[in-house]
């Protein structure tokens, strides 16, 4: 190639996708065979349609939200169930289940489309992850017992996921008294081991200072009550069906137990299965994951954490100095979800966590994925394609590197040179040297590196 031609060579213009580039670099096979379902489990396709059947409701709902603008209120409800031809009572259930389902989001009271809804009728996963997250919050779908103690539903709440997993295994009907049967026993395991210290007869006295606890109520006394009120609230989300005198899960429920059992394995045996170590650890076990076992594991090392603690751990992540990091950082502050909107509103004040967090907002606020690199600037976006390069040269193999210079905005090799040199970017010359290294054309390798020299020498 002359340097006549490299003037004219031209960069196919493909949409970046930083994080993605960033995770080949490290990621050259699986870390493990991916697990199978039970045998007998529906294909995804049918189990996104089962998922879209119980929440169309909710869709519609939610598209009528965005459509309006809605902020939810009665006399909404009222306009809602009068356009769609529902009661009250069902756009007020609808209403609840797009929230939690991620299909309708409120920004400062007025709905806007979930990143979901927008991709409802095309992607089957982000369907079924809508579900599981429906699934997930179960009690806040169908009301507890009014005459139950807090207290006790929410030791019901903790004990039910036993019960999902032996309805899982049974394969089949499952006799209520046999459910309830289990639900006692975890009752009991659960306060007893919330009893530190056992006083009682045998036990030695009490030390004068701490007051003999007060009789248990016996942990079968309303059981039966938050059985039932488990199993409809489960019903009603579509993971079961109540028979007479038995329960069974759907394919849609069976498939979310196995899930999350199957999660709770990746998080106890893959290299990220860490949940207590710093982010920064974390996020490095998992880049040699894919992104579904990835979100796994963020999901595990969340719930070990408070949400404000977690989200803080991160964004300090991502201020470090490895750019690998700081895209896996942003990967999971989205698996966070509104919880983090606040932090990283604030990150985007920061040059270099800025594209990441305006992307992260853009899909946040319901941008389609594949346009949100349009909130860039030209100049985010080189500063951006810098701090990819920079992760791939980091930890990736040279072809990687060479074939990142096509997910530049640029028209022309020239082109990105000019402005590579003028973002600032502290990495600059590691990434001009290290592409003028890898690349096969002498010329353009030429040419990069005569750019690295001039960046480093600070000349024009």
């Amino acid at each position: 190639m002359t340097s006549r031609n490299l003037r004219d060579s031209r960069l196919r213009l493909v949409r970046p996708r930083p994080t993605a580039t960033a995770r080949r670099a490290v990621t050259n096979r699986r870390t493990r065979p991916a697990p199978r379902p039970p045998e007998g489990t529906p294909p995804t396709a049918e189990l996104a349609a089962q998922a879209r059947e119980v929440l169309a409701d909710a869709v519609r709902i939610a598209r009528w939200a965005a459509a309006h603008r809605a902020e939810g209120n009665a006399a909404e409800r009222e306009r809602a169930a009068g356009d769609l031809r529902l009661t009250p009572g069902q756009v007020h259930a609808g209403w609840d289940r797009a929230r939690l389902a991620g299909l309708v989001e409120l920004h400062g009271g007025t709905a806007r489309p979930g990143w979901r809804l927008n991709v409802w009728d095309r992607d089957d996963s982000a369907v079924l992850r809508g579900w599981v997250a429906l699934l997930d919050a179960w009690p806040l779908v169908h009301p507890a017992p009014a005459d139950v103690a807090p207290s006790a539903v929410a030791e019901a709440v903790e004990a039910v996921p036993q019960v999902l997993s032996l309805l899982q295994l049974s394969a089949g009907p499952v006799p209520l008294p046999a459910l309830l049967d289990l639900l006692q026993q975890r009752v009991a395991e659960l306060r007893e081991e919330r009893c530190e210290v056992p006083y009682g007869p045998g036990a030695g006295p009490a030390p004068a200072d701490v007051a003999p606890a007060a009789p248990a109520v016996p942990p079968g006394a309303a059981l039966p009550a938050l059985l039932d009120w488990a199993l409809e609230g489960l019903a009603a989300v579509g993971a079961l069906t109540l028979g007479d005198g038995h329960a069974t899960l759907t394919p849609l429920g069976s498939w979310a137990v196995w899930v999350k059992l199957e999660q709770i394995c990746v998080a106890a045996q893959s290299p990220a299965g860490h949940i207590e170590q710093s982010a920064e650890e974390m996020l490095r076990g998992c880049a040699r994951l894919s992104p579904g076992p990835a979100r796994a594991e963020y999901r595990a090392w969340l719930a070990a954490r408070s949400v404000s603690g977690a989200v803080s751990e991160l964004v300090a992540a991502a201020r470090g100095e490895d750019a690998l990091l700081r895209g896996l950082a942003f990967e999971a502050l989205r698996v966070v979800g509104a919880a983090a909107e606040a932090e990283v509103r604030a990150a985007a004040e920061e040059p270099p966590l800025r594209p990441y967090a305006l992307l992260w907002l853009a899909e946040y606020e319901g941008a389609d994925p594949e346009d949100t690199a349009e909130v860039l600037t030209r100049e985010e976006a080189t500063w951006l394609w810098v701090d990819t390069a920079a992760a791939v040269a980091d930890h990736g193999e040279s072809a990687l590197l060479v074939r990142h210079l096509d997910s530049a905005v640029q028209g022309t090799v020239p082109a990105l040179l000019d402005e590579v040199r003028a973002v600032g970017h502290p990495r600059t010359v590691q990434v001009l040297v290290a592409l003028a290294a890898a690349h096969p054309d002498p010329a353009l390798a030429k040419a990069v590196r005569r750019a690295a020299f001039q960046v480093h020498t600070g000349g024009a």
